[in-house]
């Protein structure tokens, strides 16, 4: 239980009341202690008022009820400020609230207030209703281990006030995803809450608890927050480590490799709103012409021989992405070789269905593919791998450049609130075969999926420019170098 700062006058401007009666602040307890967050679906002012008056309040012996205007509001907000209450808004559910609050008195503020109090407040034992006199200074205030997180709209100006009179720190989520600021992350995270509360529909359906769970670990990715594609946009180069033959960024060491990435993307700032992000993706299961000795032509890279590329890239606010060319065995198999690369918050997976091979296939005689279902299955683990871990949210990219190779796309899950999925458009030739690769692409799928390009130096006639590339519609949020 935990008591906030007591007056011993009434708001009213009277002064004859006893120490402890009127005026006395409340006594505050967070419902459900032993809950670390709690999402009140409450979708207007009068309710989400009471509806966080409930959730933190066990009693107040006043209570301050303003009409729903701007002037009422801020004045109604510095009377509850002054005497530790919380502010309430004319309604039913203001009057179960006040009843409930064992509530001695209510301060009104402006004219439809009274009127409704006069009028809703006349059972037997109801409060003595008043005028609210001159805000009082506030007191210093006393935190209680509590967060609520709120959007910014007008309409929780007075639930604000309630949580800031219960001693809460209240933080703004204005999409409702905490993670999606770097700022409230980081404010999350260094407060270390008991307690956090979503107030309204944009924090409801049903990964808050496991949003704000990944928020305090404090974990961003490249570029802010926890959603690596979230009001930016991904640029990469494309290779294995020491290999040039297969893309920009086998082409240098490990710390030239970093600096190309910084420039490449550097090109694409202020083309358009995004911000580019650096980002490498890393081919770690290579597909080989030969069986080798466990006979699914992919020679895997060792986890070990990658750390010092993904580590160094992580300190250096560069994103990664593990791309994975398994042969003749399956996705999912290879990428829990990777599992402890994938725990690190700033790297991804991409699968790539070219070289997804049946066991009678060869590479470059066939173009492999994937079904759905195998997808589902790496998705469904790497969802669990981010919900086990507190991660950020993954990046799930899915090559393609022919329809065949996910025939059944439109039955891939997209709703993993741990993944942002994408599909990265591979294919390389003349602008107009890229452009209808890519409309015949993004003509159809899943809602939710998000799209990308690749550009290939040498095969591409010509390569198209950064500006050519954002220009594309839509405008991929993904885009890689070979």
């Amino acid at each position: 239980m935990l008591g906030l700062s007591s007056c011993t006058a009434s708001a009213g401007g009277g002064d004859d009341a006893p120490d402890g009666d009127r005026g006395s602040a409340a006594a505050v307890q967070t419902t459900r202690p032993g809950e670390r967050s709690a999402v009140l679906d409450a979708a207007t002012g009068p309710e989400a008022a009471a509806a966080l008056s409930a959730h933190l309040l066990t009693r107040s012996p006043s209570v301050v009820v303003a009409a729903d205007e701007p002037a009422a509001l801020q004045r109604g907000a510095a009377v509850a400020a002054g005497l530790g209450v919380p502010l309430l808004l004319p309604g039913p559910a203001a009057a179960a609230e006040v009843r409930r609050l064992g509530a001695r008195e209510v301060l009104t503020v402006g004219e439809p207030a009274a009127a409704w109090a006069g009028e809703a407040l006349t059972e037997r034992g109801d409060p003595d209703v008043e005028e609210a006199g001159d805000p009082r200074p506030a007191a210093a205030p006393r935190g209680s281990g509590t967060v609520v997180l709120v959007t910014g709209a007008p309409w929780e100006a007075a639930a604000v006030a309630t949580a800031r009179a219960a001693g809460a720190q209240v933080l703004t989520a204005p999409t409702g995803d905490p993670r999606a600021d770097g700022a409230l992350v980081r404010a999350l995270h260094e407060g270390a809450p008991q307690h956090v509360v979503g107030l309204g529909p944009a924090f409801a359906g049903g990964a808050f608890a496991e949003r704000v769970e990944a928020a305090l670990t404090g974990a961003q990715v490249p570029g802010g927050g926890q959603l690596p594609l979230e009001g930016r946009r991904m640029v990469a180069l494309y290779g294995h480590p020491g290999t040039p033959s297969l893309g920009l960024l086998g082409e240098q060491p490990l710390e030239e490799t970093l600096e190309r990435a910084r420039e490449l993307a550097a090109r694409y700032d202020g083309l358009d709103p995004l911000p580019a992000v650096p980002t490498l993706e890393v081919i770690t299961t290579v597909a080989s012409g030969s069986p080798g000795a466990d006979g699914d032509h992919s020679n895997e890279t060792d986890p070990a021989e990658l750390e010092p590329w993904v580590d160094a890239a992580g300190r250096a606010g560069v994103a990664v992405v593990l791309d994975l060319q398994p042969g003749r065995t399956d996705f999912l198999t290879q990428a829990r070789r990777y599992e402890s690369l994938l725990r690190r918050p700033h790297v991804g997976l991409a699968l790539d269905p070219e070289w997804r091979l049946e066991p009678d296939q060869v590479h470059l005689e066939q173009i492999g593919s994937v079904d759905a279902a195998e997808v589902n299955r790496v998705g469904d683990w790497l969802a669990q791998l981010v919900r086990e871990g507190d991660l950020p949210q993954k990046v799930f990219l899915l090559h393609q450049f022919r329809t065949s190779m996910i025939a059944d796309r439109a039955s891939v899950d997209t709703s993993h609130d741990e993944l942002v999925t994408v599909v990265h458009a591979d294919g390389h030739g003349s602008p107009g075969m890229k452009r209808a690769t890519y409309d015949a692409l993004t003509a159809g799928g899943p809602a939710g999926l998000r799209w990308g390009w690749k550009n290939f130096l040498d095969e591409d006639t010509p390569t198209f420019t950064p500006a050519q590339t954002v220009a594309v519609e839509p405008s991929p949020v993904f885009v890689s170098y070979q």
